[in-house]
């Protein structure tokens, strides 16, 4: 079975959230299970590019509106991912640094569809499934069906994954001058409320949805930014299936870029040393617990609570923790969160930006992770921190409620609060220091989270059973 990827981003080619991680290990996993998995991005002029061998493998042109673009298909030689990789290059529109906020972001993501496509049936490669992620990649499963010139690959099943149901590519229509030709009679599949929408065409025109997990599935039944009633309508064929973590990269035991490697069976020790090893040269006490926050200051991540939670933590508990916060992304919590070093020092510690390396060193150092997500279709920070031994505190909101069991009902090994609001997370974060004072209890479940199995095998082999039925 031949599947292709096709998606924005991939780890570690290019990340700005979740989706990348994804799309760069479920196809390893599903090589693995023997399935031939190959992922198709566009080109960025990033280290990895520069760090590995790519080839030429293609060239074609396409026509977009008055724009003649040369595209060119760039294979990376050794599949030193684990499956193939091709970057789709237009010299001036796909060949940047960054992944997003360009203003021709549009017109990227429209090149990047049709080249891909051109190429497949040019280079006569035809998948036996399509996979599309997210909206960049949405009207891929339209076209297959819709647009003669691709009418190679009509027939070919296609699946849609919504990472993230808020952000769905829309477009005007006047921006149709730059598709391909296409059977102006569907021109209902590409609507919705007036303009184009690519989300809304992924879930329309592909044979099956899926979301990143069961929760976030029925929590999009009820609020999906617009698409509620579509999605409503359209799931019979929806799935919804957890993503997993790549354990060959998150791993204490093998982790290169910690201060101390460790296992479920040394974790007190080992994450003891890290913590100590983090916060050398930094004012934070390392006996005391640590709370990290990873992530982009969003408001869906519920990023604008921390620096309210942190206050009221500090001043309800009396200084009995501390904090550490690793994003960026919004310049007001970032100046909220330096006016709450300032006045406590002692408490709190942060790095502005993201850093990979650093990410996993808090990880294997800190006590507890904090996520009060408004929306968390998946979470992947939660799985993480788990495997790193670290207990998680999060909001009980889509794919965090489906993989955190609370540690007050049978066989539980986290906290869950109910509300996005300092107030609950803060009682959480009191909960947790209850955990952390019981030493026997602390190790015991500590151990088990460590051990719990996250792993992208149970979940690619749901995806690959779903392929099963689509080709039959």
């Amino acid at each position: 079975m031949q599947v292709f990827h096709f998606a924005a981003e991939c780890y570690p080619l290019a990340k700005v959230g979740g989706l990348a991680d994804v799309v760069g290990a479920l196809p390893k996993y599903q090589q693995k299970a023997g399935i031939a998995a190959s992922v198709v991005v566009p080109y960025y002029q990033r280290p990895f590019v520069r760090e590995y061998v790519f080839e030429r493998i293609y060239q074609g042109r396409l026509q977009q509106g008055s724009h003649d673009y040369t595209y060119e298909i760039w294979k990376e030689a050794n599949d030193i991912l684990g499956f193939a990789l091709f970057l789709i290059k237009i010299p001036g529109l796909l060949d940047r640094e960054e992944i997003y906020c360009y203003p021709d972001e549009d017109e990227q993501f429209l090149a990047f569809q049709h080249a891909a496509l051109d190429w497949l049936c040019s280079a006569h490669i035809r998948p036996d499934i399509i996979h599309c992620h997210d909206h960049h990649t949405g009207l891929i499963p339209f076209y297959i069906e819709h647009a003669p010139k691709f009418v190679f690959l009509k027939g070919t099943p296609t699946v849609g994954t919504i990472h993230n149901g808020q952000y769905q590519g829309w477009m005007p229509w006047p921006m149709a001058s730059l598709m391909p030709a296409f059977d102006e009679w569907k021109w209902g599949l590409l609507d919705w409320n007036g303009i184009i929408n690519r989300l809304g065409a992924l879930v329309k025109c592909s044979w099956v949805y899926t979301t990143v997990s069961a929760g976030y599935l029925d929590e999009l039944f009820q609020q999906a930014n617009g698409l509620e009633s579509l999605l409503a309508h359209e799931r019979g064929k929806a799935h919804g299936i957890i993503n997993g973590i790549d354990q060959d990269i998150w791993d204490s035991s093998l982790d290169e870029w910690i201060a101390e490697r460790f296992s479920a069976n040394n974790r007190t020790e080992g994450k003891r040393k890290n913590k100590k090893k983090l916060l050398k040269g930094s004012l934070l006490d390392d006996k005391l617990p640590l709370l990290v926050f990873i992530g982009r200051f969003a408001l869906e991540k519920g990023a604008d609570l921390i620096p309210e939670i942190i206050e009221l933590a500090l001043h309800r508990l009396e200084g009995q923790v501390n904090f550490f916060v690793l994003g960026s992304g919004n310049p007001k919590i970032e100046s909220n969160l330096y006016a709450i070093k300032d006045r406590f020092p002692q408490h709190l510690d942060m790095h502005i930006g993201y850093n990979e390396r650093l990410a996993h060193q808090l990880y294997a150092s800190a006590d507890f992770l904090l996520m009060p997500s408004r929306v968390e279709p998946c979470g992947l920070n939660q799985l993480y921190a788990m495997r790193y031994g670290a207990f998680p505190i999060v909001r009980a909101t889509g794919g965090l409620k489906d993989t955190v069991k609370d540690i007050d009902v049978e066989n539980g090994y986290g906290i869950l609060f109910q509300e996005a609001n300092a107030e609950e997370a803060v009682e959480a974060i009191e909960r947790s220091l209850m955990l952390w004072k019981s030493a026997a209890k602390k190790s015991r479940i500590g151990k088990k989270i460590m051990e719990l199995d996250f792993s992208w095998d149970k979940s690619a082999s749901q995806y690959i059973e779903l392929y099963k039925k689509l080709i039959d």
